[in-house]
């Protein structure tokens, strides 16, 4: 797919609402921000077959950390100011939500990671939560009953009432808000299990359709968006072909490794030789991935307010801000 010049953020575009960085652009606002992960901890934060280094957070995710506490400050001091205005009684900390949108494989999970243990370095070293949209998808049994299976992960898969839920009493400030857990092992929702947040300061929400908006009602009620509960957010892009390219290299790795263990969900596919493991994950790509790429994901990004474009060797390449 081509992006038109007026919508692709990359476009040379009086009329875009980014002001589109080089690598080496966006790596010079990195300013005196100390590096405070080594390699051997950077290299722990990465996901399978998604390659980050110790250069990179220092190009990329360094001047990002910095972008963001100023608009943690700024949040914080617009909260005190409104709660003065509106003169009310409740102090209820509220935290910082950051969203984080993109593919699959194309490394959302590496990028929130390494911005947690980022965040979390701050002076007075903040408590920085992670929820990932995964627990939120419905149980496998509900997703067969409903004829789902093949849909999974699109955003008709998701209790987005619960998502919501649980959004809307962390942002209240509210203690011990239990979210689901997900297990990608058995590749469905754990029975009984959660994560509690007790009050963070910031939480990054990690997921393929955060961005997403609902269909409008015609009565004009409101309909809340899982986006609406984000102060900042941020879309991670990347070519079709590299996506495509990733999916399957990261599909050979699985079947190397936690496809083998006989929990796994995926255990039928360890024991297929390399011809049918590389016919079988393009289809899974070309019929599933893609699809909702092109449907539900790439359509939300430009709702994020910084866009991480990468190249062919995971590196971020081009970052795109959203003017104010």
């Amino acid at each position: 797919m081509t992006p038109s010049p007026v919508t692709d953020p990359r476009a040379a575009d009086s009329l875009s609402p980014y002001r589109v960085f080089s690598r080496a652009e966006w790596a010079a606002l990195r300013a005196q921000t100390p590096q405070p992960l080594t390699a051997a901890e950077v290299a722990r934060l990465q996901s399978l077959n998604d390659p980050i280094s110790l250069d990179e957070v220092e190009a990329i995710y360094l001047p990002l950390s910095r972008l963001l506490s100023l608009h943690v400050a700024a949040t914080q001091e617009l909260f005190a100011a409104t709660q003065r205005f509106t003169r009310a009684d409740d102090v209820l900390r509220t935290p910082f939500i950051l969203g984080v949108a993109g593919s699959v494989a194309v490394g959302k999970s590496t990028t929130a990671r390494v911005l947690q243990a980022l965040l979390a370095r701050w002076p007075g070293t903040p408590s920085v939560a992670l929820l990932t949209t995964d627990g939120f998808l419905l149980p496998n049994a509900k997703l067969s009953e409903r004829g789902l299976m093949a849909r999974k992960g699109f955003p008709e898969s998701y209790d987005t009432r619960s998502l919501l839920r649980v959004l809307s009493e962390l942002k209240a400030g509210r203690p011990l808000v239990e979210a689901p857990v997900y297990s990608h092992l058995v590749y469905d929702v754990v029975p009984g299990a959660g994560v509690v947040f007790d009050r963070p300061d910031i939480v990054i929400v990690e997921g393929l359709n955060v961005l997403q908006p609902a269909r409008l009602p015609h009565h004009g009620e409101h309909i809340p968006f899982v986006s609406d509960f984000f102060d900042f957010s941020v879309y991670l892009d990347a070519d079709e072909g590299l996506l495509r390219e990733w999916y399957i290299a990261r599909f050979m790795r699985l079947r190397e490794t936690a496809f083998r263990d006989p929990l796994s969900y995926f255990a039928r596919y360890a024991a297929l030789g390399e011809p049918e493991a590389l016919e079988t994950a393009s289809r899974l790509w070309d019929t599933i991935n893609l699809v909702n790429l092109r449907e539900n994901i790439l359509p939300t990004r430009q709702r994020a307010k910084l866009i991480l474009t990468k190249g062919a060797s995971h590196q971020i390449e081009e970052v795109a801000l959203r003017r104010i």
